[in-house]
């Protein structure tokens, strides 16, 4: 029996099967039954490693549901390996790291204490939202970047005098390190974000460097696609020419692929995170790296 396993979460069970072949590992396949009232029952198939597992899950939608099975396969993990490690390619709740309005939950620290009562020795994570919930984490923690993949992807395309933009002011160093990696400028824009509605606004004014150049608007994760839309949409006035998304999950939730698409959007880019249409690009070669 190999000294790893590699137990596949349902919500992960592609980047598992890539990441047990490149670190030469047991995979253990999960079987799943939601009874009608929305429980899942986990059953595993194959033998765990006692000395090293690692358990492959990441939390999207139904993130309760997934958040729980990750729990819940940890905690078998441990019960036969002397440590097991927590793969989470997608950090549910990653959002919730501070207390943003009074009397809100800063969730993240519950999720710290839940992986570590579960049995996870050390958490691995692709582009959290924010570094700031894994501070509430008492367990090792690492985070890893999928944006030298992503790069290596537009690297291909034969883009016009390419110019790579952020959304907005926070994801700033992620499009400096993306215009790096691709040999390229970069600009943010700059937005305003309504706290209680979340509807998004442009304050950006006009830009005279997108003009006739092919852009990718880069951004860690899109969830409605509000804030790509509303970029994709000024952008367009400026007269660029194509625009890209590149992101590392793309939950593309209530219909967003179809308004980033219509808002303009040439191809969305995203990692196998979260599987779906999109996911184009496979990080399982930087978790095995971090592993």
């Amino acid at each position: 029996m190999s000294k790893l396993s590699v137990i596949a979460g349902k919500s992960s069970e592609d980047v598992a099967k890539r990441l047990s072949k490149k670190i030469k590992a047991n995979l253990i396949k999960t079987e799943i039954r939601v009874f009608a009232d929305g429980e899942s029952k986990i059953t595993l198939n194959g033998e765990i490693s006692k000395k090293k597992s690692i358990v492959v899950q990441s939390i999207y939608p139904p993130v309760d549901t997934n958040l729980i099975q990750a729990l819940s396969l940890i905690s078998k993990a441990k019960e036969i390996s002397s440590e097991v490690i927590a793969v989470i390619p997608y950090m549910g709740y990653a959002r919730q790291d501070r207390e943003f309005l009074p009397g809100e939950i800063i969730t993240m620290k519950v999720l710290g204490k839940l992986f570590k009562g579960a049995g996870a020795s050390k958490i691995i994570a692709v582009d959290i939202h924010s570094m700031i919930g894994f501070k509430h984490f008492t367990i090792k923690t690492k985070n890893v970047s999928a944006i030298p993949e992503l790069v290596q992807y537009f690297k291909k395309l034969s883009l016009k005098n390419p110019l790579v933009v952020s959304p907005d002011q926070g994801g700033k160093e992620r499009a400096k390190e993306f215009a790096k990696e691709l040999g390229s400028e970069y600009i943010a824009l700059e937005k305003k974000r309504d706290r209680k509605t979340g509807k998004v606004q442009i304050k950006t004014k006009n830009l005279d460097e997108v003009a006739n150049r092919d852009l990718i608007l880069v951004d860690d994760m899109i969830s409605t696609g509000g804030s790509i839309v509303k970029a994709t949409q000024f952008l367009k006035k400026q007269k660029c020419k194509k625009v890209y998304v590149a992101c590392t999950h793309a939950l593309l939730m209530n219909n967003a692929e179809k308004r980033i698409r219509k808002a303009g959007v040439t191809k969305i880019i995203s990692t196998n995170t979260i599987p779906g249409k999109t996911s184009i690009v496979d990080i399982s070669d930087t978790i095995a790296k971090a592993i």
